[in-house]
């Protein structure tokens, strides 16, 4: 059963995707021989199997190294094999990939192989001049270095460093995605690109798991099928939200679905549902009659080779959407109107003036970010509950705090600041100001890695989960190097001139994947910085100093001199940052450009003068609140008396300010009897 499990699973998805591909070629057109410059049937039908051998390929790697990360035992057989499936699959990818370039080349070209020099020239410039190549090229270059990896590395960061790295070669063929025409191309790469991530840990999980049942001893199939489930629980609400959003784009007026490329989106969304209710159904039998009986597998591994075949239906679908014409893209077609010089730049219409009413009611939504916060919520509401079920208190205002920053994310990364944040240079200030410093400094307050290490046990098999990469994180050497105050004040300092006095702010605003890694960096330097500015404490010390509230203090304004800095600078001496873009824009409506950004210039003025009113404040009443709190309890002591009475108070106000009592490590001020913790620091 073994053997048989290991090998009708990726045979059923391999041919049942070949299958429902071709039917897919013919009922959406994309086995018909184009009008102009037809490549021939060996590309019309070979560039299409190729991108499906490149998806499917590429999900067993990603999902195989995503399973292995999070769900595997380092000293169990299965680890070593995992990563050796994953090479292999790497591999397939990498070759599939270069045979994919090809055959887009030749399709794009309208030309047949040729040994002359000019066919080599021709396919050179695809290569190096196009998007479309260039795009290709890249993914040819990961998938080859995630194959390396994978034969070079067996550590648990090495891995998961190199599961990250395979994520990468997805970006390229996200970028691919976009139909012309359609209503936001940052809004159809991002929904592409995050349909891809989910279909690739979800399909590739899977097959990873059919692969490893040779060497996963049946005492632990349960556990890591159950771990599985939940991350197969997360991909379908991924792939599920971001395939409608992806085929609204696309699709546009309901009417369209009647179209053959209607149809094909409507057969690929049934094979979803029908993931989802196998999906659930593992999830309430399967995984239950493998806890109470693991030596009756045999209807498990049934309804996963059921579940398979249905995935090879999606798998083989998608790959001849991509030879499908949209109805946008038929629509676009037969549009003469010229492009404003704001579509030319973002590939998007200029919106409308936004007006007193409109910075607070318009939205654009970004879908990454949208969907990172519901899963923040609801991973801080689960560990607020299962905290609340244990009996143990967790306090309201760390919840109150969570919602806040959530609330803020989302605002600043699809509100209306999201919405203008490529046309005025504010909007810009505005969002990342939010970013670097409103988010972390409420994430700070939630203390989310108390709650984890509250709320999550830690496991004894020798995976790693939530909890032990949490503390893998946080524990790191370069974290506990970060969050040290010199680093971390000099960087947040820094971040305002490195970004809008060079092109990383041109890279933001006109291209979806520098917006998203300007956003994740801005976060990330506030989330280093806030916990180190808020913290009165020393390391090594049970109670705030003096001089450790000074250094905050310092740091504060070391930070604000480089927000006030930058303002004052834009208000004049800088001159009209990105003058070819925030200029060229052609509004006739709002601030002119000089305006605008002197607009922009003044909010990081104010940005950094209430951060450092706000850092002196919260320090210097930390400071004097938790002295007289130390100096009253070490006073009961020497008397004698209300020990016991002065002890308890001490733990519940550690209950209070971590979640559980703890007289050992206090989560709130980041320092234990054994020195330094970075729990604080980089929560």
């Amino acid at each position: 059963m073994n053997r048989i499990a290991r090998i009708a699973g990726p045979a059923v998805l391999l041919l049942v995707g070949f299958l429902a591909l071709l039917t897919a070629l013919v009922i959406g057109g994309g086995a018909n021989p184009a009008l102009i410059a037809d490549p021939g049937p060996v590309v019309r039908f070979g560039l299409p199997i190729a991108r499906l051998v490149v998806d499917l390929s590429a999900a067993a790697t990603i999902g195989g190294l995503a399973l292995a990360t999070v769900g595997l035992s380092r000293s169990g057989p299965e680890w070593n094999r995992a990563i050796d499936v994953a090479a292999g699959a790497s591999g397939v990818w990498t070759v599939s990939s270069a045979v994919a370039t090809f055959c887009t080349f030749l399709s794009v070209a309208g030309s047949r192989i040729s040994i002359d020099e000019q066919f080599g020239q021709s396919m050179g410039v695809f290569l190096t001049g196009t998007e479309l190549g260039l795009a290709w090229l890249v993914t040819v270059l990961v998938a080859a270095a995630v194959t390396v990896l994978c034969f070079a590395v067996r550590s648990r960061g090495m891995v998961a460093l190199t599961a990250g790295v395979s994520m990468i070669g997805l970006i390229p063929l996200a970028q691919q995605g976009h139909a012309a025409g359609t209503a936001s191309h940052d809004a159809a790469v991002t929904a592409l690109g995050l349909h891809l991530v989910g279909a690739a840990l979800w399909v590739g999980g899977l097959v990873m798991l059919v692969l490893l049942r040779g060497v996963l001893p049946v005492d632990r199939l349960a556990a890591v099928v159950a771990r599985y489930s939940s991350i197969a629980l997360g991909c379908f609400v991924l792939v599920a939200v971001s395939g409608v959003a992806s085929a609204q784009i696309r699709i546009g007026a309901l009417s369209n679905l009647f179209t053959p490329y209607g149809a094909l989106v409507l057969v690929k969304i049934g094979a979803i549902v029908a993931m989802g209710v196998l999906g659930a159904v593992q999830r309430r039998r399967a995984i239950r009659a493998l806890t109470t009986s693991p030596g009756r597998q045999r209807p498990f591994w049934a309804l996963i080779v059921v579940e398979l075949a249905v995935m090879g239906v999606a798998s083989g679908f998608a790959a001849a959407l991509g030879r499908t014409a949209t109805p946008v893209d038929q629509l676009a077609l037969s549009k003469t109107t010229d492009p404003s010089p704001a579509e030319l730049l973002t590939d998007d219409l200029l919106p409308h003036a936004p007006g007193a009413w409109g910075w607070l009611t318009q939205w654009n939504v970004d879908l990454f970010w949208v969907m990172a916060a519901v899963l923040l919520a609801a991973t801080y509401a689960a560990g607020v509950l299962r905290l609340r079920r244990r009996g143990e208190h967790w306090p309201v205002r760390r919840s109150v705090a969570a919602a806040i920053a959530i609330v803020s994310l989302v605002v600043a990364t699809s509100g209306s600041l999201h919405q203008y944040d490529r046309f005025l240079i504010s909007a810009n200030v505005g969002a990342h100001v939010l970013l670097g410093l409103v988010v972390p400094a409420l994430v700070w307050a939630a203390a989310p890695v108390a709650l984890v290490r509250a709320a999550v046990h830690p496991r004894d098999d020798d995976s790693t989960g939530v909890r032990e990469w949490t503390d893998i994180v946080v524990d790191h050497p370069s974290v506990r190097y970060l969050v040290q105050p010199f680093p971390a004040f000099l960087l947040a300092a820094a971040i305002w001139w490195t970004f809008y006095a060079t092109d990383a702010v041109r890279w933001s605003v006109s291209d979806p994947t520098g917006r998203t890694v300007s956003d994740v960096v801005f976060l990330l330097v506030g989330l280093l910085a806030m916990p180190t500015l808020f913290t009165p404490i020393a390391a090594g010390q049970r109670r705030p100093t003096t001089a450790a509230a000074l250094v905050r203090i310092a740091g504060a304004v070391v930070i604000a001199a480089g927000a006030v800095s930058l303002g004052v600078a834009m208000r004049g001496p800088l001159g009209l940052l990105q003058a070819s873009w925030f200029g060229a824009m052609g509004r006739t409506w709002g601030p002119d450009p000089v305006v605008d950004q002197s607009r922009a210039g003044l909010v990081l003025v104010a940005a950094g003068v209430l951060l450092l009113v706000a850092v002196a404040g919260v320090v210097l009443v930390r400071l004097r609140y938790d002295g007289a709190a130390s100096d009253s309890v070490e006073s009961d002591r020497g008397a004698g008396i209300g020990v016991a009475d002065a002890g308890g108070a001490v733990l519940a106000g550690r209950a209070d300010r971590s979640g559980r009592a703890d007289d050992d490590v206090d989560f709130d001020d980041g320092s234990d009897d054994r020195g330094p913790s970075p729990a604080v620091d980089a929560r």
